[in-house]
């Protein structure tokens, strides 16, 4: 058993030591895998494949066990790192300590959006995108949008998606609109004013590699999603008698596009069902 802590309660030792197994995931190639795994499973609802990792029921206990793969890679560098959590509903600023120099470093610099500070800086001769929908060898952000500025989600919209008593809906994708929490913490279910709420609106205000579905490229990209996995821990703690949804497969008839998975259904690429990572507590617990 071990804690995930969050991010502003992390000591100067302890933001070395997972800085320091990551940039090692980064130089062994690891790192890069695990982008590549989560671009596959990026699976928009427009097409006709399966969707597992995102626009689909599975897009938390998917996530969960990919932070989980990520986590005991980590692990097995320093068996003292965990992944810790951003609140971005507190930490909401580019001058939040997670972006200083000696964490995640900052946004980009105007013009091509290049990070020049902190680890993750290309100059510091450590990271280099290898894997991206761009050219760019270099990690980008446009923290805040300033050309067009977006903020990121407040406890209030938050709370909307938390609200909500029941998992998910058909159509079982980033259409479903009239309710579930999956869809409005993963921030589809915007209203009509908006765009993005939530998970999303998170990813389109750090802006450049974080955008696309090789967003692990940024390490801010673990953070969040460990938050996300948060939520969904709180949201089952204020419904208690609420479950995943679909608890069963479901027929061609029943789907608008492509194939989710069902409760008891096999998540690729593991062996494991949505059932299987509905209770994270004899692993890890949160601060």
């Amino acid at each position: 058993m071990y804690t995930r802590q969050n991010q502003r309660n992390l000591t100067s030792s302890q933001k070395r030591r997972f800085t320091a197994a990551v940039l090692e995931l980064k130089r062994t190639g690891a790192y890069d895998e695990l982008v590549r795994m989560h671009d596959k499973y990026f699976v928009p609802d427009r097409g006709s494949k399966l969707r597992v990792g995102h626009m689909s029921p599975s897009f938390f206990p998917w996530h969960r066990r990919y932070l989980l793969e990520f986590e005991g890679l980590l692990r097995g560098v320093d068996p003292g790192v965990s992944i810790p959590y951003w609140d971005w509903t507190a930490d909401n600023s580019p001058a939040s300590s997670l972006w200083a120099e000696d964490f995640l470093g900052g946004t980009g610099r105007e013009g091509d959006r290049q990070v020049m500070t902190g680890p993750y800086a290309h100059r510091s001769g450590n990271w280099e995108i290898t894997v991206g929908l761009t050219e760019a060898r270099f990690l980008t952000r446009n923290l805040g949008r300033p050309q067009n500025p977006i903020t990121l989600p407040t406890r209030a919209e938050l709370q909307w998606a938390l609200d909500d008593p029941v998992y998910d809906t058909a159509p079982w994708n980033s259409t479903a609109r009239d309710g579930g929490f999956r869809n409005k913490l993963e921030g589809w279910a915007a209203p009509k004013s908006e765009r993005w709420r939530n998970h999303n609106k998170v990813h389109q205000w750090i802006g450049g590699h974080m955008t696309g579905g090789t967003a692990p490229n940024d390490p801010a990209f673990w953070l969040h999603h460990a938050f996300v996995d948060l939520l969904w821990d709180r949201w089952q703690r204020q419904h208690p008698r609420s479950g995943y949804l679909p608890a069963a497969p479901l027929q061609p008839g029943d789907l608008q596009r492509g194939r989710v998975i069902a409760l008891d259904e096999p998540m690729p690429p593991w062996n494991v069902t949505p059932r299987d990572m509905l209770d994270h507590r004899n692993l890890y617990r949160y601060e």
